[in-house]
């Protein structure tokens, strides 16, 4: 008897019930993920355009494009997300992206044969020391994040201009292994993309099993909380905008080494598209709530829209309405959620009680 129940318990423990149903509860929240339904939308997105015009992605420019255009979209939502979820914003990226697309070109045509990674690495680190200005008055400071980021975006544009003036860089100007960087593909795949895909793996992870990575959630659910339950909000807060900075810094590395070329309007406007980005992915705009995953999911659709819409036949004007309801509907749909789980939450007290 004793025997018998020793074979049932061994069989639950390797493998039976158990696990099954740990299993079937896992896939339950993979399918409830909001992450799902928007790489779901993309994917719809994907194939209606391809049924209008299989070129969309059956040609290989098509597949390509598909994955290579959102790929510096993605750093800069990655980066804006871990932001965002603390209750901040950084509106600078886009001038970040401008500076260091332009120093990227500097680098190469002031020392020339330079090592192609030692570049990738300065341009982190120069958006890295952006965003250490960012993070020092928002955090040290204590002033909004919506004005200091705004500030920035204008100094650091204004400094771009003022460095670049009438200049731009040229593919000429850049090693032809700089620029097949832009273009390589791995098993088919842009190497572009797979950098941006390690990138949102390694703060994924970051973000969900690091203690500094979970009370960015906390700081965000209620700031002044996590300062009396001793978190180092400050130093977190300044942290997030270091690597906001610095993943701006490596999309503006990527630019130039997608299209070799940069100006000084180079990443104007972009900064919207990163918050877009990251707000239709589910990041919270109160913060608190969201994942990179879903950010980057988030740029991937909105790239995505942008380029099937002109193939379906939709004007312009309607391509940034559809991007602009998006975004609306995104903030609604956090508020509500965000109300109901509230209410779910005191009625379960009130029961308990």
């Amino acid at each position: 008897m004793s025997a018998a129940v020793s074979q049932r318990s061994t069989a639950t423990t390797a493998g039976g019930p158990s696990h099954q149903n740990a299993f079937g509860r896992g896939v339950r929240r993979l399918i409830r993920a909001r992450e799902t339904t928007i790489f779901g939308v993309a994917v719809l997105i994907v194939v209606v355009t391809t049924i209008v015009n299989p070129n969309f992605l059956f040609s290989t420019d098509g597949w390509r494009d598909l994955l290579l255009t959102p790929a510096m979209l993605m750093l800069l939502a990655v980066g804006q997300a871990m932001v965002i979820i603390t209750r901040s914003v950084d509106l600078s990226v886009g001038s970040v992206v401008g500076l260091t697309a332009y120093l990227t070109g500097q680098v190469f045509i002031g020392i020339p044969g330079i090592p192609i990674l030692l570049v990738f690495l300065i341009g982190a680190v120069a958006g890295a020391l952006l965003g250490v200005v960012n993070g020092a008055l928002v955090a040290l400071a204590k002033v909004p994040a919506l004005v200091i980021t705004l500030g920035t975006l204008y100094v650091y544009r204004g400094v771009n201009v003022l460095w670049t003036g009438s200049n731009q860089i040229n593919p000429s100007q850049l090693p032809q292994g700089f620029l097949d960087i832009g273009t390589a593909s791995v098993l088919g795949i842009p190497t572009l993309f797979l950098v941006a895909i390690v990138v949102v793996l390694v703060a994924g992870w970051y973000m969900r099993n690091k203690p500094s990575g979970r009370e960015l959630y906390a700081i965000g659910s209620d700031p002044a909380a996590a300062e009396l339950y001793g978190l180092r909000v400050r130093r977190r807060i300044f942290w997030a905008f270091v690597i906001s900075g610095a993943l701006a810094g490596l999309a503006g590395v990527l630019f130039t080494a997608r299209y070799g070329t940069s100006n000084s309007q180079t990443g104007s406007g972009i900064e919207l598209q990163a918050v877009g980005a990251a707000v239709i992915g589910g990041v919270a705009i109160f913060g608190g709530s969201g994942t990179v995953y879903g950010a980057a999911i988030g740029a991937f659709l909105l790239i995505t829209i942008s380029r099937a819409l002109p193939i379906l036949g939709v004007q312009s004007f309607w391509q940034q309405a559809v991007v602009g309801a998006l975004i609306i509907g995104a903030i609604v749909l956090d508020r509500y959620l965000a109300v109901r789980l509230s209410r779910r939450l005191i009625a379960e007290r009130e029961d308990a009680s």
